[in-house]
C-alpha cells in the first residue's frame, strides 16, 4: 500500500519558519521523486519543490528559491521540506506526491500519482 504522510503544519508568524516532514513508503516506481505542492484558498494546487528517491536532484519553484530547502532521510524514510522566511502568501495546504520521474524539473500536479492528505499551513502577518 502506498502512503505518504504530512506532518509538521501550523501557524507561524511572518519571517518565521516551518518544517514540514512527509513519511513515504510502498512507492511501486523504482526511480521516483517526491515532490511538495500547495494549495491556497481559491486557488489552483501548484509545485513548490521536489527531491529524486536517490537525492540527487532538486528542484525549486521560484516562489521557493532561496527560502525553502528540500531534504530526506532515507534511513527514516522521510523528506522535509524546511521553510523560512515564510510570508503570508505562503499560506496553504501542502502536500507530498510521488511521480515516476528520474530527476526533478518543474512537474505539475498531474504528473504525481499518488498524495499525502496535505497539511494546512498558515502565515500570519
Amino acid at each position: 500500500e502506498v502512503q505518504l504522510v504530512e506532518s509538521g503544519g501550523g501557524l507561524v508568524q511572518a519571517g518565521g519558519s516551518l518544517k514540514l516532514a512527509c513519511v513515504v513508503s510502498g512507492i511501486p516506481f523504482d526511480n521516483y521523486v517526491i515532490g511538495w505542492l500547495r494549495q491556497a484558498p481559491g486557488k489552483e494546487r501548484e509545485g513548490v519543490s521536489c527531491i529524486s528517491s536517490d537525492g540527487g536532484s532538486r528542484y525549486y519553484e521560484d516562489s521557493a528559491k532561496g527560502r525553502f530547502t528540500i531534504s530526506s532521510d532515507d534511513a527514516k524514510n522521510t523528506v522535509y521540506l524546511q521553510m523560512s522566511s515564510v510570508k503570508p502568501e505562503d499560506t496553504a495546504v501542502y502536500y507530498c506526491a510521488a511521480a515516476p520521474f528520474y530527476y526533478c524539473a518543474g512537474h505539475g500536479p498531474s504528473d504525481y500519482h499518488h498524495w499525502g492528505q496535505g497539511t494546512q499551513v498558515t502565515v500570519s502577518s
